[in-house]
């Protein structure tokens, strides 16, 4: 089968085996998947990367290893992924939370091979089945929304309640649109008005970034820009004893001045992976609408191509799919 292979920072093609079905697992057929920062930022090494990436993505489950006998509950199916492959044995997994397992792999990322191949495998128990109210393309939104979900798994915010996001990527943009649909007042501040303009029918304020950003002036602020200086920016504009969300994940090391986070009492949340389970209802009710965020389409075995277009300044989600 075709797969891609990432290995320092050149995206290339080759053809590997047909992965066999582990005991408990599903080998899953692509249909659709997309390039995300994450994928962008294991070209450019993060985590020392090798191999195929790929986390966000829709298939059609064609085989099942030892589920006793509920093949046929799978087979044929639509489905998505959870990406955490846990030991569903320790203390994290007992509580809910095999995303931190110590032992965990995840697809695409850490010693799992990923979704940008024509044919992948997952466990059984971290597939959801996709409902008919979402489109295949809708799907593949699935592992992101349900990361902007995490948020509100994490930290209490009170309907009504303001909220600053600041990036207009791809995730702030599901960010903005999630804590919007659960009762906050999203202000959501970006470089680009015809991107924001997406989420504006949620009932979004957008504005241009300014040249000098307000100070000590939300409650809750997400920083969702993927670049070094977000997370200070995220840190001067959140009022004292006010939370700080950091979504974005950046190759290398981020260096800040702590003082303003110390003296201001500032609580900081680490926030990374959801569940699905929050993310699929947002989707299935229109609530948080994707399609716009799609900018283009490749095949499979145009992948370099593709992860040039996703590089590129104003592309939103790039979707792979099978040739």
């Amino acid at each position: 089968m075709l797969a891609v292979h990432l290995e320092s920072g050149h995206v290339r093609l080759r053809k590997v085996p047909l992965p066999r079905v582990s005991e408990g697992f599903a080998r899953i057929r692509l249909l659709a998947a997309g390039i995300c920062s994450t994928d962008l930022e294991l070209q450019r090494g993060y985590y020392g990367f090798s191999g195929t990436p790929g986390h966000e993505f829709v298939g059609e489950v064609v085989a099942v290893s030892g589920t006793n006998g509920d093949e046929s509950k799978w087979i044929g199916k639509r489905v998505v992924g959870e990406i955490n492959l846990a030991c569903g044995h320790c203390e994290w997994c007992r509580r809910g939370l095999g995303r931190h397992c110590p032992t965990r792999t995840v697809l695409g990322i850490v010693q799992h091979p990923g979704a940008f191949r024509e044919f992948l495998t997952l466990p059984v128990r971290n597939l959801h089945r996709v409902p008919a109210s979402i489109s295949t393309e809708e799907a593949v939104f699935v592992e992101p929304v349900a990361a902007a979900c995490e948020i509100l798994d994490q930290v209490k915010i009170p309907k009504g309640e303001r909220v600053a996001v600041l990036g207009d990527g791809k995730l702030g943009l599901l960010v903005s649109q999630v804590l919007q649909a659960r009762g906050a007042r999203v202000h959501l501040f970006g470089r680009h008005q015809n991107k924001m303009r997406l989420v504006e029918p949620a009932g979004v304020t957008t504005e241009i970034v300014p040249k000098k950003l307000p100070t000590a002036a939300w409650p809750f602020v997400v920083d969702a820009t993927g670049s070094a200086a977000g997370l200070s920016a995220a840190i001067s504009m959140c009022i004292p004893r006010g939370t700080v969300i950091m979504k974005s994940t950046v190759h290398g090391l981020v260096a800040i001045d702590t003082a303003p986070a110390i003296v201001n009492e500032i609580t900081l949340v680490g926030s990374r992976c959801g569940r699905f389970e929050a993310a699929l209802p947002l989707l299935a009710s229109g609530k948080v609408r994707v399609r716009e965020l799609i900018s283009g389409e490749f095949t499979l075995d145009r992948a370099p191509e593709a992860f040039a277009h996703a590089a590129k300044k104003g592309v939103l989600k790039v979707l792979l799919r099978p040739a």
